[in-house]
């Protein structure tokens, strides 16, 4: 378990870099245990692969859904390799340890060592690990869209780190393109022309104080939003006819994602009725609606049950979890590590959490299965 997650640490899996090595990994890791499996490849090193693990089909079937991508590593200094898979005081240092490697190498450990153990399954095992859920969820689309008739399931483990909370509820993401666009000149007739930046600062003040009409969710609280990323300008000599910035809005179950983007249309309006030379659009980069899985479901007590825990939370970050619902069985996220740890340098999970995992995740399966 322990040498799969630092292989899979060691395997880059950046969006430039892919996620095809990892793949390898985990299906030589099932075929030592006679598992069989396919890696979906494409755009050369972008990768899916599943893995299910035949039963009598009394039962329903359990998917793990995984995500292979991480995050790059970012500008600040290591105090291990980024990409080393470094042991280190009971500890795997590494970007992706705990988002998620971790997790998937304790669901594959787990599923070999129940096929291992002989043991009679009455619900097929369905592993999944797919790319892209850190930019734009490529890999859950793209299985969604051509796995064809899966066997009925009884329910979705997601082993995102929870640090073994049971996740049943998590906003919904919106990133959104905001562009201003201006008219260029010469840097020393700047009258000629209209700055794209300064129009995008008229924007960002607009914004700094502006607050969504949302009504609080029961469980996940409010609506946010971060302006994260942004750009223009060409040359030092030219006044600059483009800005953009990328903004990251998490939603809640009741807001129309529609409504959010008429609202920057109105801002917009607002601005260029003091400033006619004000220009700007908007577009959708990336949708994910919010999770809301009935916490009272048959489903989520027993495996409240499996996992001796009767408490289930809600959280503020998004996974690949809405994509699942239409599937049409609940979603649950459960898995081994902190997610304080996560997109940030010297990420680590703790071995003893990812073994401990291993235990959840067999008993899960007993539970659900046998």
């Amino acid at each position: 378990m322990k040498e799969l997650l630092k292989k899979l640490v060691q395997a880059r899996s950046t969006a430039d870099f892919g996620e095809l090595a990892a793949a390898e990994l985990i299906s030589a890791e099932f075929g030592r245990s006679g598992i069989d499996s396919r890696i979906d490849s494409w755009d050369q090193n972008r990768a899916n692969i599943i893995a299910q693990v035949s039963s009598t089909g009394h039962k329903g079937a359990l998917l793990f859904a995984c995500h292979l991508d991480v995050v790059g590593p970012g500008e600040t200094a290591w105090m291990c390799p980024a990409f080393g898979g470094v042991e280190k005081d009971g500890k795997i240092y590494g970007r992706g340890s705990t988002d998620m490697k971790g997790g998937i190498a304790a669901v594959v450990t787990a599923i070999s060592r129940i096929v291992s153990s002989g043991r009679k399954l009455q619900g097929d095992i369905i592993f999944l690990a797919v790319a892209g859920e850190e930019t734009d969820s490529c890999g859950a689309k793209r299985f969604l869209g051509s796995c064809g008739e899966l066997p009925g399931l009884a329910g979705v483990v997601i082993p995102e780190p929870t640090d073994f909370e049971i996740v049943t509820a998590h906003r919904g993401m919106l990133w959104l393109e905001v562009t201003t666009r201006g008219k260029a000149a010469h840097s020393s007739t700047p009258e000629l022309g209209v700055n794209a930046i300064d129009s995008m600062r008229l924007l960002l003040d607009e914004l700094e104080d502006y607050e969504f009409v949302f009504e609080p969710h029961e469980l996940l609280g409010g609506c946010s939003m971060s302006v994260n990323t942004i750009a223009g300008g060409e040359a030092l000599n030219v006044v600059p006819d483009k800005c953009s910035v990328g903004i990251d809005i998490r939603t809640l179950p009741n807001q129309d994602e529609r409504e959010l983007v008429a609202d920057f249309e109105k801002i917009f309006a607002k601005i260029k009725s003091d400033n006619p030379r004000f220009d700007a659009g908007v577009s959708v980069l990336r949708q994910v609606r919010p999770l809301e899985t009935d916490c009272n479901s048959d489903f989520v007590r027993e495996f409240c049950s499996a996992v001796g825990n009767d408490r289930t939370r809600a959280v503020g970050f998004t996974t690949d979890g809405p994509h699942f619902v239409s599937l049409g069985a609940p979603v649950v996220i459960f898995g081994p590590g902190k997610g304080r740890l996560c997109h940030k340098p010297d990420e680590y999970i703790d071995i003893s959490d990812v073994e401990k995992a291993v235990e959840y995740y067999e008993n899960i399966i007993s539970v659900f299965l046998t």
